[in-house]
């Protein structure tokens, strides 16, 4: 698509859409750091919202041609437009949904967050603390720092979130060394990351076991592969580097009888023992006819429900603040124990793909829920 067919597009998006952001630089722009308000209720009212701006209960959408729908107050990003010869749009961190919630546990471990990098990558993160909040606020605090700073050496994003990820990790066990609380040695998180550059180009890294999904045509679609000794080549290396993998009375194996997962940042203990914090990552484009949002989750929800239903709750809520909550609390209701945090980043086809015939079975079991879905 050309230039001036995208800028005579713009014109005649409709009223909805601002012109002027539209085709000036200075309003696509938005503040580089939003703070994330996260909610745990679940009592919420429909109201009017930008996906759904006149209440009609037609959500906003993109066409199968990716045309713009003139009901969508978004402006489109004109040089990733031009660079992708198509029409995208600004995901605006103001739409991104989320919520924790404690569960049984006395502490809240999980953490979460999501900013502007810089003028067009965006970030999201959820990490799930273990032994103790110290690598989950450590990650929280100063993951995006390093990965600005690997962006200002590194165009290719993969790259970018594994670097990112291994020097986190030796920067919060040079913490622990000078520090006086000998206890976040045994301190580790989860860290699952998504970055999202033109409104086009996801890559997703992750340790351990929280999880992110993309809903494509009401389909779940797993970015991320739990680390648990489960997984043939990951009990290989534990066992390669001297350690072992034992099963609790759960069934459920350990690292030397004390971790359930084979990757993480922190756990400065086991690191001799083949645990690493290098991640596995993925890189998609965006379909945007047909993507609707990326959810990253704890398995304090990964466990309980599976992907595909945390795709089928979130597509019958009204928008992603509403669907962050209806999930938290659909999790509790299913019997998880542990914290549960989600966020929901939605895209161009939010609302787009519901399954009007959803149903949840409430005699659930380890087969159809939990890292195995």
């Amino acid at each position: 698509m050309s230039t001036a067919a995208l800028i005579h597009l713009a014109r005649r998006s409709g009223h909805h859409v601002r012109r002027q952001a539209l085709l000036t630089s200075c309003l696509v722009q938005e503040d580089t750091r939003v703070t994330p308000v996260c909610h745990t209720t679940t009592t919420t009212e429909c109201r009017a919202s930008r996906f759904d701006q006149d209440g009609s209960g037609r959500p906003a959408t993109w066409d199968s041609f990716g045309i713009w729908d003139n009901r969508i107050d978004e402006p489109i990003l004109i040089p990733p437009s031009i660079k992708y010869g198509k029409p995208i749009p600004k995901v605006s961190l103001s739409k991104v949904g989320c919520a924790t919630q404690l569960g049984k546990r006395k502490e809240n471990e999980d953490r979460l967050n999501f900013a502007v990098l810089t003028g067009d990558i965006l970030y999201f993160a959820v990490y799930d603390g273990h032994g103790g909040v110290a690598a989950a606020d450590f990650c929280n605090k100063f993951m995006d720092k390093y990965i600005e700073e690997m962006l200002s050496q590194e165009q290719n994003l993969e790259k970018v979130l594994i670097k990112a990820f291994l020097e986190i990790d030796k920067a919060f066990a040079g913490h622990v060394r000078t520090s006086a609380n000998a206890t976040s040695l045994n301190s580790g998180t989860t860290a699952t990351v998504g970055l999202l550059r033109d409104g086009i180009e996801l890559v997703v890294a992750s340790v351990g076991d929280s999880r992110a999904i993309l809903c494509r045509k009401g389909k779940a679609q797993k970015l991320t592969i739990d680390h648990t000794p489960e997984r043939k080549e990951e009990k290989e290396r534990i066992k390669k580097c001297g350690g072992f993998v034992v099963w609790n009375s759960l069934g459920q194996p350990n690292v030397n009888g004390r971790l359930a997962m084979t990757r993480s940042i922190g756990d400065l203990d086991l690191k001799g023992t083949g645990v690493i914090a290098e991640p596995e990552t993925k890189r998609i484009q965006l379909h945007l006819a047909d993507d609707a949002f990326l959810v990253l989750t704890t398995d304090g929800i990964n466990f309980i429900v599976n992907s595909q239903e945390i795709c089928d709750i979130i597509t019958q809520c009204h928008d992603p603040t509403e669907a962050a909550q209806v999930l938290t609390e659909q999790a509790l209701q299913y019997g998880t124990e542990d914290n549960s945090t989600v966020i929901i980043v939605p895209f161009a086809a939010w609302g787009k793909h519901k399954n009007s015939e959803v149903s949840f079975s409430f005699s659930r079991s380890f087969a159809s829920s939990g890292r195995w879905a």
